[in-house]
């Protein structure tokens, strides 16, 4: 049986006024949800969804019926009280409800942009991408201005720590734009480059010798279509994965292409890949310019010497990400944080 969270510090949040929040106006508040239907799965087992949300906002919410009670600091009462209805919002359009959604909605109410990117309000950026497996919304403001740029820009470089959503997002959309027929293929790319250990000697063909490399794009690819329309479309070449090394020689029209670990690639290889664009494309390339893993480190790197050349181009979109933007389990945003506040 699950364990019923615990409430102490909400608690002591509210009712003892020496606490961090002791500067800030108090308040108290109250939401009412018309679908109780959805109720179970926005307060949680054991109320937990309301504990993470108090925890983590310093304030004390009590549910009655339909009705929800939030006291505490008046700033974070009003971010409970907007993640609160953002949650009951996604429930009511079926999408499941979990800790790490949860997490982004609290680290978005303190966007101002929240109300409009969740409900997508009139005069507000409609910001979603649909594909045949679920409609993803972003789960950080950075997130949301790069699901913009994917839909605007030829040329994204996307750059940041891993757990921000950089290489999902941009599969995400790709898979959207094939399914709706405005691309007739997907490039998904990778540089075979081994992360600090060595592989050896591997087996196989071709494909059994790179697949080890390209999994991270096959599981984003299976996350956004059922299994068997991705093997299909591999099979027809509607889709492929393969390494950088692949590209040269080519031209890319009507695709949708997506370079991964882009950290990775010389100079000569970033070029070469880039000249690739065709007509009717989109290029996405992504990386953390902190993680290269190639002989002679950042200095080589493609990634960094073609964003310094080309930020700024017509047509061409950068997006930077941080810890802060992290959006698996909340302590891979705490590493990421540390890892970067000291020397490599």
């Amino acid at each position: 049986m699950a364990r019923k969270p615990d409430r102490a510090d909400a608690q002591a949040a509210l009712t003892h006024p020496e606490d961090r929040h002791n500067h800030a106006r108090r308040a108290r508040t109250e939401v009412e949800f018309d679908e109780q239907a959805v109720l179970g799965a926005l307060f949680g087992e054991f109320d937990a969804n309301l504990v993470q949300i108090e925890n983590r906002l310093g304030v004390y919410i009590g549910a009655r019926g339909n009705r929800v009670a939030i006291e505490g600091p008046e700033d974070n009462v009003a971010r409970a009280r907007d993640v609160l209805k953002s949650m009951h919002e996604k429930l009511l359009t079926g999408q499941a409800m979990d800790a790490g959604v949860i997490e982004s909605l609290i680290a978005m109410s303190n966007e101002p942009t929240l109300e409009g990117i969740i409900t997508g309000k009139p005069n507000a950026p409609s910001v979603m991408i649909r594909t045949r497996r679920k409609t993803i919304v972003p789960r950080s403001a950075m997130q949301a201005e790069y699901m913009q740029q994917l839909q605007r820009e030829d040329i994204i470089f996307a750059l940041g720590p891993a757990g921000t959503g950089k290489t999902y997002l941009a599969v995400a959309q790709a898979v959207s734009q094939l399914i709706t027929g405005s691309v007739q293929r997907l490039i998904l790319s990778r540089p075979a480059v081994e992360a600090g250990e060595r592989l050896g000697f591997l087996p196989g063909d071709m494909k059994e010798k790179v697949d080890p490399y390209l999994r991270p794009l096959y599981d984003a690819l299976y996350d956004c279509m059922p299994p068997e329309q991705v093997d299909r479309r591999i099979a027809s070449g509607e889709i492929e994965i393969a390494p950088i090394a692949f590209m040269r020689g080519r031209t890319l029209s009507d695709a949708f292409v997506i370079l991964d670990e882009a950290q990775n690639t010389t100079r000569e290889q970033m070029k070469m890949f880039l000249t690739r664009f065709g007509q009717n494309s989109r290029m996405v390339i992504c990386g953390d310019p902190k993680q290269v893993d190639i002989p002679g480190g950042d200095s080589f790197s493609g990634l960094a010497d073609a964003v310094g050349r080309l930020e700024g181009v017509e047509g061409i979109g950068v997006t930077r990400f941080s810890a802060a933007d992290v959006v698996r389990h909340p302590i891979v945003g705490r590493i990421v944080e540390a890892y970067e506040g000291t020397s490599a």
